[in-house]
């Protein structure tokens, strides 16, 4: 498990980061979610020990972190860090020799990984000439050469395009699968929706929502009713009700938002009064809409919670 508990770090009147606390759970997948600038990188950087807090702390199965740790995690920079001009399997064998591998395993790691993501026929080649998206996969497979315990991933689905998408995809499955968790921030908020069990939203370096993907969808405060019935497209029908607000409509289909002390059987029985009520029921946000209502209000979202499984 890992452990973020109350990280701040500042840059002279900047706050990069203020108390960012939340947990991941082994075996989780877990997407770390917000705009440039928000204090992803740093607290990454924090963690893998290239930076330093200037308060709280990070722990790793109840334990503060050393080098011995984290020297078995596995961690993928924004800013990528391979050698130009080596091949890649000279590449991928040399670091796993830096992480304590024998040279024959070292050698056989690498050629496997390369096998796994398509590389085989071009490991010989400097890394510069393979494409962005190859060089995306080599970067990847520096990350898992040494069989890490916990993988620190920023940005690793950035230049992709939708087949590596999915080889990069099923080899983080089967980390996770294996009890790894797996930390990644990302702007592709629907793949975070699609791939993670639960998420952290950070906005100006604090924490503004977290938990499971569905917990949060769940915990909307203002919930949304999609509401179909007989009304003919009129409006009429909503007057008098407290504390809803109609957010569209499309003939007789309605998007209602409702206050949270408002009371949708009132809001059943206006709808009824216009005939047949076809369907009535909450619309949960996707994640991409989450992420914009907390970021732009975020005292329209739950309050920050811990993250279980």
């Amino acid at each position: 498990m890992l452990e973020l508990d109350r990280l701040t770090r500042r840059f002279g009147d900047l706050v990069a980061l203020d108390e960012l606390s939340f947990v991941v759970e082994p075996g989780q997948m877990f997407g770390f979610v917000g705009s440039n600038g928000a204090g992803k990188t740093t607290a990454m950087r924090i963690v893998m020990g290239l930076d330093e807090a200037d308060g709280g702390a990070v722990r790793w199965r109840g334990e503060h972190l050393d080098r011995t740790r984290r020297a078995r995690f596995g961690y993928m920079p924004e800013e990528r860090g391979l050698y130009p001009k080596t091949p890649s399997l000279r590449q991928l064998t040399y670091l796993a020799r830096l992480h304590g591998l024998t040279r024959p395993r070292a050698n056989a790691a690498a050629g496997q990984l390369l096998e796994r993501f398509g590389l085989s026929d071009r490991r010989d080649e400097p890394v510069e000439q393979l494409s962005l998206g190859n060089q995306q996969r080599v970067q990847l497979a520096a990350a898992l050469i040494h069989d890490p315990v916990l993988l620190i991933l920023d940005e690793p689905f950035s230049g992709l395009d939708p087949v590596g998408v999915d080889a990069l995809s099923e080899v983080l499955l089967e980390r996770v699968e294996a009890g790894v968790p797996v930390v990644f921030s990302s702007h592709q908020l629907e793949l975070v929706e699609r791939l993670c069990h639960a998420v952290a939203i950070i906005h100006d370096g604090r924490l503004v929502a977290s938990g499971t993907v569905d917990g949060l969808r769940t915990q909307r405060q203002r919930p949304v009713l999609r509401v179909v019935c007989e009304a003919g497209g009129r409006t009429d029908w909503l007057a008098g009700l407290e504390g809803v607000r109609l957010l569209g409509r499309n003939g007789d289909e309605y998007l209602l938002e409702l206050a949270v002390d408002a009371d949708d059987q009132q809001v059943l029985a206006a709808a009824r009064s216009t005939g047949r009520v076809h369907h009535f029921g909450t619309v949960l946000p996707t994640l991409s809409e989450l992420y914009r209502e907390v970021v732009q209000d975020p005292a329209r979202a739950a309050p920050p919670t811990e993250v279980t499984v």
